[in-house]
């Protein structure tokens, strides 16, 4: 069932893709495998998919390193809020950070990436429907935070992420998102998931973060702030 949802996920990045006279290939589909157990990840891992997205630390820890001996080339993004204690933890255990909102965390990030000599690669969150319920700099404070991270970290800074309010038309926030990513000129956007993942392509997304539409439904329902679960 996994696979089956899998190639329908990306048969539709595909469609949507040329729906908007793109390349699928500039599309890069983020699976993610939030409260999935290694088991049920395995399965797509054996068919070849390598990058996938993860919202907490401690189940980064207890997931991939196992995963990471078996599949030497997996690329894995923390998609969830990541607080300052656990900055560490994310340098040594991750290759992309998608929740960089805060001057004080870049900060915190380009002092422990300089002592771990680990460089992984950003975005600067932002709270593009400017909701106080969730994770995201404002996006007044967008360029501020990318001139800070041009400035001071040693790593690739990839471009902007967002997550749009819920109980609005989502195509609007995707491509203010866009335009403030190509006003930096900012190749990557990282935003849509498994309910308006199509939309997101339309409006330029280069990677969709895409999970139950994948994995199925998750036992674990709790919403947590900055990760709506009934679009992932």
């Amino acid at each position: 069932m996994i696979i089956d949802n899998y190639q329908s996920v990306v048969s539709d990045i595909k469609h949507a893709a040329a729906l908007s006279n793109r390349q699928a290939t500039d599309i890069s589909l983020v699976a993610v495998s939030k409260t999935f157990s290694a088991d049920c990840i395995q399965p797509l891992l054996a068919h070849g998919h390598r990058i996938f997205g993860e919202n907490r630390i401690q189940e980064v820890e207890e997931k991939w390193p196992y995963l990471r001996s078996l599949y030497s080339d997996i690329q894995l993004h923390l998609i969830g809020p990541l607080q300052s204690n656990k900055v560490r933890k994310a340098v040594q255990l991750v290759d992309v950070i998608e929740t960089i909102d805060k001057p004080d965390l870049l900060d915190r990030l380009c002092r422990i990436t300089q002592e771990e000599e680990k460089f992984p690669d950003i975005f600067i969150q932002v709270n593009i429907g400017e909701e106080t319920q969730k994770a995201g700099c404002l996006p007044v404070k967008f360029s501020e935070l990318v001139a800070m991270a041009r400035s001071d970290y040693k790593g690739q800074l990839r471009g902007i992420m967002v997550i749009p309010p819920i109980d609005q038309e989502p195509a609007p926030y995707f491509a203010w998102a866009r335009q403030l990513a190509d006003d930096e000129g900012l190749a990557s956007c990282s935003m849509g998931m498994s309910g308006d993942y199509k939309i997101a392509i339309a409006q330029g997304s280069n990677y969709v973060r895409v999970g139950s539409a994948i994995f199925g439904q998750r036992e674990t329902q709790s919403h947590k702030v900055n990760d709506p679960i009934q679009h992932q």
